[in-house]
């Protein structure tokens, strides 16, 4: 659709010229891509194209990597990536979990059987062996899922999950809270041969990101500001909490947009905005100035311990590591939410719905966060692969 001035401006040195600089230099750079010629970074020897020089600058900030570090990091985490299904398939039944170790470098294949390390290893990845399956801690977990949902969450309590690195299950609290009856109850239901670590981590009970309009490069349901998260033929992904099915979505400049196809929350929190009236999609992550724009060429899961960059219409361009995958979390005023991935990535009200990437692959849409841009915090994210299922969605791709 037809951009006002102020917009055009904005964007003519980055989407437009992108566009047209793709066609002319035919690779594109694999973390972060940048939209434009100046900013794209050549390819070295050996065919692997090197990251982006502004998602190295952001990583250098956020996670305190000198820039031969980020760099280094980013071709070892698009490895692991790369190597991670064909090393879970040589584990088998064995199979306990990965996840990245940025010390060595390596993806690292839990397995319960010693006989199938060296299938993990021949795969590419490093192997340890573990008590427990991931069959085993995924039922552990789910035990406390339904004792969440028939009995309620003891007050304190911000999530539980599986973590691979431990071989056994995390309950998160807020600092201080109580640890009484009540959870003691709750956590009775994990098995007591899968051991459970219960730990203070957040200064308060996670929310969800949205807010009210305060402008920036949003889009509007009612009074409510939120982030698009990744573009898909026919419209975008986005956060549940953000709209209810058939509600109308407004774009930046208040013109009509669309509507909410689907919308799933709580529970889960995600949703599908069908767009038309003239608006249309691209692959593609604004770096909001901070970095180029990404260019979106995939949607390959990037494991635990791995880097990942969020765009937000408040707090813009942030980045950290994945903490946590299939985390239960209990929200202020009592939503429960399944199956989200956890970052150390800060948010903040408006950021929800927004995008997180790892390298050019796209991993989520902002779910929700405690803490803040300026002091820290923590943030959650819906997978992008389980959305685009549900909705039977094709990502759009560079």
């Amino acid at each position: 659709m037809p951009r006002p001035a102020r917009r055009t401006a904005r964007r003519a040195t980055g989407l437009r010229a992108a566009l047209s600089a793709l066609l002319v230099l035919g690779t594109l750079t694999a973390a972060g891509s940048a939209l434009s010629p100046a900013a794209a970074a050549p390819a070295p020897a050996g065919g692997t194209p090197a990251p982006a020089p502004g998602l190295v600058k952001a990583m250098e900030r956020d996670l305190g990597l000198d820039e031969r570090r980020a760099e280094r990091r980013l071709r070892q985490e698009a490895r692991a990536v790369k190597i991670a299904p064909r090393a879970e398939r040589a584990a088998g039944a064995s199979f306990g979990g990965s996840w990245f170790d940025p010390g060595s470098g390596a993806l690292v294949v839990g397995v319960t059987s010693a006989d199938k390390a060296a299938a993990v290893k021949s795969a590419g990845a490093s192997a340890r062996v573990v008590e427990h399956s991931a069959a085993e801690l995924d039922a552990a977990k789910a035990r406390l899922d339904s004792r969440a949902e028939r009995a309620g969450t003891p007050d304190g309590v911000v999530s539980w999950y599986v973590d691979p690195r431990a071989n056994g299950l995390v309950v998160e609290l807020v600092e201080g809270a109580e640890r009484g009856a009540g959870l003691r109850a709750f956590l009775a239901d994990a098995p007591e041969t899968v051991p459970v670590t219960v730990r203070e981590t957040a200064e308060e009970a996670p929310a969800p990101v949205a807010a009210g309009t305060v402008g920036g490069d949003p889009y509007y349901t009612g009074n409510s500001r939120c982030s698009i998260g990744f573009s898909v033929e026919g419209g975008f992904v986005t956060a549940g909490h953000c709209g209810s099915t058939g509600q109308t979505v407004r774009g930046w400049d208040g013109s009509e947009m669309g509507r909410f196809e689907g919308s799933s929350y709580p529970g889960n929190d995600y949703a599908f905005v069908r767009i038309g009236h003239g608006w249309w999609t691209e692959p593609v992550v604004l770096g909001w100035g901070r970095t180029p724009d990404a260019l979106v060429r995939g949607s390959a899961e990037a494991p635990v311990g791995a880097s990942v960059c969020r765009s937000g219409s408040t707090t813009q361009w942030h980045c950290g590591q994945i903490l946590a995958k299939n985390q239960t979390v209990q929200y202020q005023g009592g939503a429960v939410l399944h199956q989200l991935t956890k970052t150390s990535v800060c948010a903040e009200p408006g950021d929800s719905g927004g995008s997180y990437i790892s390298g050019d692959q796209a991993q989520g849409v902002t779910s929700g966060a405690w803490g803040n841009c300026t002091g820290g915090g923590e943030s959650w994210y819906q997978p992008v692969n389980e959305i685009l299922s549900v909705y039977g969605l094709r990502l759009r791709t560079a």
